[in-house]
Order: structure tokens, then C-alpha cells, then sequence
């Protein structure tokens, strides 16, 4: 049956629940709110009615496309609580004056905790010492350390920042690839620009940190996975769709890569038949690095405040497409 009731603000971001304070916030500032975590598994009839009267969506992973925006003709405003969009269609929002705005920095630094928990599982070999331990096999397994290898950083924005932070303190040597190269941050922190591909061939660990685009799509391909070093371990924390997926199984089945840690997917979620999750060598998690506490209520609380100032008027803050007011021009 279709639900009837108004609302002002449409929620299907997963972690963000009726009554919490996010909910608050909002109808604290006089706004009605709706909460469909899993809008697209919606009836029609319910998809119509939850998209119709809204005037903003804080949204989650995923996708809102033209047919969303098509069945909400009173949208004003779609806030992502992330900094990822490939899940919005920004032209459809472009073309009917949507802004559509990213929560940047609330989850830098659980992401790039989260880029030294894969790192350290790899090096340490934890997800087989527990396998091993829990099938009454006592194997003392040889690790490697952090301290004194290379970490390569394609992305060198926020996340990417936040990372070398932490890599200094672990003695890592730090070398980074970014089309818009921070100088001044990278002479600060002693981190060596190298470009794409001599990074791969010079780096102990690889850790992503690249938005998905048409540039970046399969970027880490056959090739390019083919210029590691055989002990080398990839980290993907960005967007699945940098990495060939079906190569990087290959290139860590064939041993002509270390390891492999893997937050997020081309496709999520991830099937229980992926390969990505039964080949040795490979570990995976459920698009869970910037899922802490601390990073999922300023993202809520961000995305909150955005949408209160803009529906009472204000510009919008932290807009991926600038040009949404240009077809008005």
C-alpha cells in the first residue's frame, strides 16, 4: 500500500535511523522526515510516494538516478553523507537545478585508520593466523613489518593526507601520485612525488584514494597490476571500480602480487560467490572504512545542517556540481 504521509526530507542513508540525531535536527528546524534505507526494493507505488513530496534526500550508496529525479518534482537539494557521488547521476540533478552536495572530511580519519587495519591484517598475515588457530592448526606465521617499507598514495587529497599522517608514525617511507599534486603538503611531510606507474613498480604497499570517474575506471587494470612487485599488497578504501576486478583476482592467484584488501566493490553488495571473497591472498569488508561512530554522526550531522540552511534559502555547501543554477541562466 502506498504510504500517504508528507514529508520534507527523504533519508536513505542505512545508518541513519527515525529518532536519531539527525531526526532531531531536522524536525527540531520544523522539517518532516522520511527514512527508506532500501528505496530502489520499494513497490512502485511506494518508491512514487516517498520521492514525490520531497523537498531534500540525504542519501546513502545507493543509487539515485533519472528515474528518482524524475519522481520528485519538488527536490531542492540531495546531500551524499560521504564524499563519493558515482552513486548520484549529477546530470539528471544538473539538468533540473538540483545541487547535489558530499559531507567532505567527516570520515578522513576512520578511512585512513581503517587503510592501516587492512594494511597491518596483510602484513601480519592476521586473517590466516585466526583461520589457522580456529581449525586447531598452531602455526607461527612470518610477518613483515611497516616501518622502513614504502607506502604509495594514488590520491593525495584529504583521505590520502590523512594517511601519510599515520604512515610517518609508523617509519614508512611515503611516495604519492595525484593529478593535482599538493607541493607544499608532500615537502612538509618529506612524501616524493612519483608519477602512476613508477609508484606502482616502487611501492611496498598501495593504498587508493581516488574519486571514480570516467579517468580513474579499471585504472589499477592487468598492466598496471603487472608492474608491482610480487610482494606488493593494494588497498582499495576509494571506489571498486578503479580496480579491475577480475584482474586483480588473477594477479593474486598467480602470485604476481602479495595480497589484496578490499573495502569497496564495482558492485555492492558484494556476492557471497565473488571470487574477491575465496581466493587466498585477497580480504575483504563490507564498505565499512569510514563506518565509525565518530565519522557516521558528523557525516549525519553535516548532511543535517546543509539541508536545513538550504531549504530556508541559504547557498549550498559542498556542491559537486556548481553549474545546477546555470539552466536558469
Amino acid at each position: 500500500m502506498t504510504k500517504t504521509d508528507s514529508h520534507d526530507v527523504l533519508i536513505t542513508t542505512a545508518f541513519l535511523e527515525p529518532g536519531d540525531e539527525v531526526d532531531r535536527m531536522l524536525r527540531e528546524a520544523g522539517l518532516t522526515t522520511r527514512h527508506e534505507p532500501e528505496l530502489a526494493l520499494l513497490d512502485a507505488d511506494d518508491r512514487a510516494g516517498a520521492l514525490a513530496g520531497a523537498r531534500a534526500i540525504i542519501a546513502g550508496t545507493r543509487p539515485l538516478g533519472e528515474e528518482e529525479f524524475a519522481l520528485a518534482p519538488a527536490l531542492q537539494i540531495v546531500v551524499r553523507t560521504g564524499v563519493g557521488y558515482d552513486s548520484v547521476d549529477v546530470n539528471a540533478a544538473t539538468a533540473r537545478q538540483v545541487p547535489v552536495c558530499v559531507t567532505p572530511g567527516a570520515n578522513r580519519q576512520a578511512v585512513a585508520e581503517h587503510v592501516f587495519a587492512l594494511a597491518l591484517a596483510c602484513a601480519r598475515r592476521i586473517p590466516e593466523n585466526v583461520s589457522n588457530l580456529a581449525a586447531g592448526t598452531w602455526q607461527q606465521l612470518t610477518g613483515r613489518e611497516l616501518q622502513g617499507s614504502t607506502l604509495g598514495i594514488l590520491g593525495l587529497g584529504s583521505i590520502g593526507k590523512a594517511v601519510a599522517t599515520i604512515a610517518a608514525g609508523f617509519g614508512m617511507h611515503i611516495v604519492a601520485y595525484d593529478p593535482y599534486f599538493d607541493e607544499d603538503f608532500a615537502a612538509a611531510h618529506g612524501i616524493r612525488r612519483l608519477d602512476l606507474d613508477d609508484l606502482l613498480r616502487e611501492a611496498d604497499f598501495v593504498t587508493l584514494h581516488l574519486f571514480l570517474d570516467e579517468s580513474t575506471r579499471n585504472l589499477i587494470d592487468a598492466s598496471r597490476l603487472a608492474l608491482m612487485k610480487s610482494d606488493a599488497v593494494l588497498i582499495n578504501t576509494a571506489r571498486g571500480g578503479i580496480v579491475d576486478e577480475d584482474a586483480l583476482v588473477e594477479a593474486v592467484r598467480e602470485g604476481r602480487i602479495g595480497a589484496a584488501a578490499l573495502d569497496v566493490f564495482a558492485d555492492e553488495p558484494l556476492s557471497a560467490s565473488s571470487p574477491l571473497l575465496h581466493t587466498p591472498g585477497i580480504l575483504a569488508t563490507t564498505h565499512v572504512a569510514g563506518a565509525t561512530r565518530e565519522a557516521r554522526g558528523e557525516s549525519g550531522r553535516m548532511a543535517a545542517r546543509n539541508v536545513i540552511a538550504a531549504l530556508r534559502g541559504a547557498a549550498p555547501e559542498f556542491v559537486v556540481n556548481p553549474d545546477y543554477d546555470a539552466v536558469s541562466a
